[in-house]
């Protein structure tokens, strides 16, 4: 039989409540967070070398996914006699048309910034975007690879692309703009219910309708929440209690 390249193991029985679980674990606290963050609190800014350091290792690290993703891709199509298949992506059509999207009301978001500074945060907030989705979600799967290749080719792969989901947050500091708010949280909170619930079907690969719809819509709540990190502090605080005007206490 053929690999399907791109595919995991679902989880099954206990392992899928204690996942689903966990999540919902992770939810409580993220949300509890965002219960007590009444003001958006903005990133340090790093100087010029470490902003070089930055990106020189970022590089370095795609760099690292796509020779460690390429060597592997050829090794199970070796080892598979030449009869590698590809699974079915139901999921990139929406990630792309996020990404543009996102890049587009970043760019609106921070025009105050001007137009250098609008189109750098639009860079780094599209950059990031997808990994908010991506670094939990490989946490969640990177264990559930059934192909049959080296140990240390898949410790490889995953290190390089956990470096590179970590560098993208760190490029979000490159922006003048870029706050953290309890609507981001609460996105956030919304994309590990999703989750959750993806769980609780034992995570599967978004091969039939209801893991591609809660992979679909985790994803859109993952770059919603990169987009929050750029909005003005005036729009970002839900759900916080304004002050009530002196004049109108006292007319009550």
């Amino acid at each position: 039989m053929a690999q399907q390249q791109g595919a995991w193991l679902p989880y099954t029985g206990s392992s899928s409540l204690i996942l689903a679980i966990v999540l919902l674990i992770v939810t409580g606290v993220v949300l509890s967070f965002a219960t007590r963050f009444h003001h958006p609190v903005a990133v340090k800014r790093p100087g010029t070398g470490l902003r070089v350091a930055i990106v020189a290792m970022w590089v370095l690290s795609v760099i690292g996914v796509l020779v460690t993703s390429s060597i592997y891709v050829l090794t199970l199509y070796r080892q598979e006699g030449g009869h590698l298949t590809v699974a079915a992506d139901h999921v990139t059509p929406v990630t792309l048309t996020s990404g543009v999207v996102v890049f587009l009301v970043i760019a609106y978001l921070a025009r105050r910034s001007g137009f250098w500074g609008a189109v750098g945060s639009a860079i780094v907030g599209t950059i990031a975007a997808p990994m908010i989705f991506e670094l939990p979600f490989d946490l969640i799967v990177m264990g559930r690879i059934s192909a049959p290749v080296p140990v240390m080719l898949n410790v490889l792969f995953f290190f390089s692309l956990f470096l590179v989901e970590i560098l993208s947050f760190a490029l979000l500091t490159f922006s003048p703009v870029v706050k953290l708010s309890r609507a981001t949280l609460f996105l956030l909170a919304g994309m590990f219910v999703i989750f959750a619930v993806w769980a609780a079907f034992g995570f599967a690969y978004p091969a039939a309708p209801l893991p591609i719809a809660l992979n679909m819509i985790s994803k859109v709540l993952a770059f919603a929440a990169a987009v929050s990190l750029f909005l003005p502090p005036e729009k970002s605080t839900w759900f916080v209690r304004q002050p009530v005007p002196a004049s109108q206490e006292s007319a009550q």
